[in-house]
């Protein structure tokens, strides 16, 4: 798959090339870091997640008290008192596990307070690059940070630090690093085309 779009890749990098197209990249990975909305979203993710993990963690630990429970008074029970016993700590199971699945699930709710929290985020970078791209006349921007890999990029061709000062934030000195400086809102404008 990967040489598919290595492939695929080239090609396009070809055919811009032929009509002189203009192309760089960004890694949307480190602008999200320097944008503080995002890092108090993704903490608040992270705080509800692991609440609802503890949560999660505690109700399976009183289902596993319930089990060594059973198997200690097993002997002393009637046929039908074990057929009782075993089902409520199966029915408790499936409780935890649709619990489980509701929070973390696919269309979850921690899916959806993602979508709330980080998809604005993301749309606004997403909008800011499609600035770029047009103020600059770039014909196509990569993202450094996604799947597709790049076996050479320049230096000159990364605008991320653009991308930031264009959403008003301050950016760092890139250098290959994930974006741990410290991050201050800015009200200079993007860098004007040379």
């Amino acid at each position: 798959m990967k040489k598919i779009l290595l492939v695929i890749v080239f090609a396009m990098l070809g055919t811009f090339a032929n009509a002189q197209t203009k192309f760089c990249f960004v890694d949307t990975e480190y602008i999200l870091k320097h944008i503080p909305e995002y890092k108090s979203a993704q903490t608040q993710l992270d705080d509800l997640s692991a609440d609802w993990q503890k949560e999660i963690d505690t109700r399976y630990a009183a289902i596993e008290k319930m089990y060594k429970s059973y198997q200690a008074e097993q002997v002393l029970l009637s046929d039908e008192m074990k057929t009782k016993r075993e089902q409520e700590i199966v029915d408790k199971e499936k409780q935890v596990k649709e619990y489980q699945k509701q929070k973390f699930g696919f269309q979850g709710e921690l899916y959806k307070k993602r979508e709330e929290l980080i998809k604005p985020i993301q749309d606004k970078v997403f909008e800011a690059v499609n600035k770029y791209a047009d103020q600059y006349s770039y014909g196509v921007i990569f993202d450094k940070s996604g799947d597709a890999t790049m076996l050479y990029t320049s230096a000159k061709l990364d605008k991320s630090n653009d991308i930031i000062t264009a959403l008003g934030y301050k950016a760092g000195d890139y250098s290959g690093a994930k974006g741990t400086e410290k991050v201050e809102k800015t009200n200079k404008p993007a860098p004007q085309k040379k």
